[in-house]
């Protein structure tokens, strides 16, 4: 219930009601839990090798992300060491920290115990959170904060001041992870704009809260301004197609179906609904809307949207609530949504299905990312013995950041470079040394190398069709020109 006369909420004068604290923090730890007894399963996700890469190489900022991610990556090997569940306890973490700001947004938005309980287990159940709470990932945190800066702001969309600054700096600090948290910015001042309520333009606290936050950003925006911002070419290469996650604009408005679960579909519709017909709060569905349109136009990711949910679902659950209330079959029906939500999206969000047979199943097909975390370390393996054949002095050269980083952490004696992204920055092979290249076609090594043979297949053990799965591995000797002179060429972003 939003901004509708009623003992907990009247029109900028709610009297809030008391926080569901036992139960949605017994629903976040349980998700925490969950989401730890899974770190262990299958394996590494390619994104999860770079952080570990971009970690030993800390800087203000890189290709594609700020310094967060991998500052995170640093923090877990320090204190775990080289412990794949180490590196996931910070995202199951971030990700219990979601579900009780969901619930919060719920109380703010005069949704009473039940409804902030309701909030917080479909957030918990989210196919996109699920997913990104099992990896380290930049969307991991993204997610937290767009939830963050959203409850900060309907806080102080009701009572104005000093509390902006708080956004400013929660959105600040996201910023020095993922850029999307400035298009979450640019949706809410439209929404101000346009539908109002227009009083915060006139707060000067609100305006102090950008420059903290462009403050905050400045330190990653000189990074990209340094390098000759290498994330505008990135973005048009990932709406070009070019990532693991990409997908046809097309799909965008689609997507939003599945990313939290076609059977709560009504929960956040609800919410769109309730917020719209709010005088305080209907910017958000406006920014929504002005970010699908976005996101669409740009060919941006359709998860892109995904940080706007746990508004919706905080705005919908009271009103659902009161449906349930309504009729003897509603509860069974909001029951066995939850239950089947849960059950289909850990099935393919987490590791459930035996790896040996992920193959027989549609989890790959359905979540691509699910494959990008089986067979790195036979992968390592191939690439090692082939270079063990090879004479002193070489070097593995590779065709993207995940099969640098599995080598260099499953065979961490071999010298390990590539051209994919920051990793192009982190060093070169020797100008004559012969490598062990793989993820490039034989046409364009034909283009670098004097001599070309194939040594192996990559094969990982499960005959799971993944990104890697048959690509060839080859010997380059005699390379055309020095590798220094040919490294323009091998670079790339996407």
């Amino acid at each position: 219930m939003v901004d509708t006369p009623s003992p907990n909420a009247t029109e900028g004068r709610a009297v809030q009601p008391s926080f569901a604290r036992g139960p949605v923090v017994a629903v976040a730890a349980l998700l925490v839990l969950v989401l730890l007894l899974a770190a262990g399963g299958y394996g590494y996700h390619r994104d999860e090798l770079y952080f570990l890469a971009a970690g030993r190489h800390l800087a203000w900022g890189y290709v594609d992300q700020g310094p967060l991610t991998p500052l995170f990556a640093r923090i877990a090997t320090a204190v775990a060491g080289d412990s794949l569940v180490g590196l996931r306890v910070l995202p199951a973490l971030f990700t219990g920290m979601l579900v009780i700001v969901t619930a919060l947004l719920t109380r703010e938005f005069g949704g009473r115990r039940g409804a902030q309980t309701l909030a917080a287990a479909c957030a918990a159940v989210s196919a996109i959170v699920l997913q990104t709470g099992h990896l380290l990932s930049t969307t991991t945190f993204d997610l937290l904060v767009w939830a963050v800066v959203a409850w900060l702001t309907a806080r102080a969309l009701r009572r104005g001041g000093p509390r902006w600054l708080l956004v400013g700096l929660a959105a600040g600090i996201g910023l020095q992870n993922k850029m999307l948290v400035a298009f979450l910015l640019l949706g809410l001042l439209v929404g101000l704009v346009v539908v109002g309520p227009r009083r915060p333009l006139r707060d000067p606290w609100m305006w102090g809260a950008g420059l903290l936050a462009a403050a905050l950003w400045a330190p990653y925006l000189a990074w990209q301004a340094a390098h000759g911002w290498p994330q505008v070419e990135l973005s048009g290469s990932i709406a070009t197609g070019g990532s693991t996650s990409s997908e046809p604009w097309w799909l965008v408005v689609p997507f939003q179906l599945v990313l939290v679960s076609p059977l709560l579909v009504p929960v956040w519709v609800a919410g769109l609904v309730t917020l719209w017909r709010s005088r305080t709060y209907r910017l958000f569905p406006v920014a929504y809307a002005l970010l699908a349109v976005l996101f669409t136009a740009t060919g941006g990711k359709p998860y892109y949207l995904g940080g706007l949910y746990p508004v919706l679902l905080a705005a919908g659950a009271e009103p659902v609530l009161r449906w349930v209330r309504a009729g003897r079959g509603q509860a069974a029906l909001l029951g066995g949504a939850l239950v089947l939500t849960a059950a289909i999206n850990a099935t393919l969000m987490l590791p459930v299905v035996p790896v040996a047979q992920l193959k027989d199943t549609p989890v790959t097909s359905v979540v691509p990312d699910v494959g990008e975390t089986v067979g790195w370390p036979e992968f390592a393996a191939t690439v090692a013995g082939v270079v063990a054949a090879q004479p002193p002095g070489t070097v593995v050269l590779t065709a993207n950041y995940g099969e640098a980083g599995a080598v260099q952490r499953s065979a961490p004696g071999i010298p390990v470079v590539s051209g994919h992204n920051s990793y192009a920055d982190w060093g070169t092979p020797p100008d004559t040394a012969t490598a062990v290249v793989v993820g490039y076609p034989r046409a364009l090594l034909r283009q670098w190398c004097g001599s070309l043979e194939q040594a192996a297949v990559i094969d990982d053990g499960v005959g799971l069709d993944n990104q890697e799965q048959g690509r060839p591995v080859w010997v380059c000797r005699n390379p055309v020109a020095s590798w220094t002179a040919l490294w323009p060429r091998i670079r790339h972003i996407g």
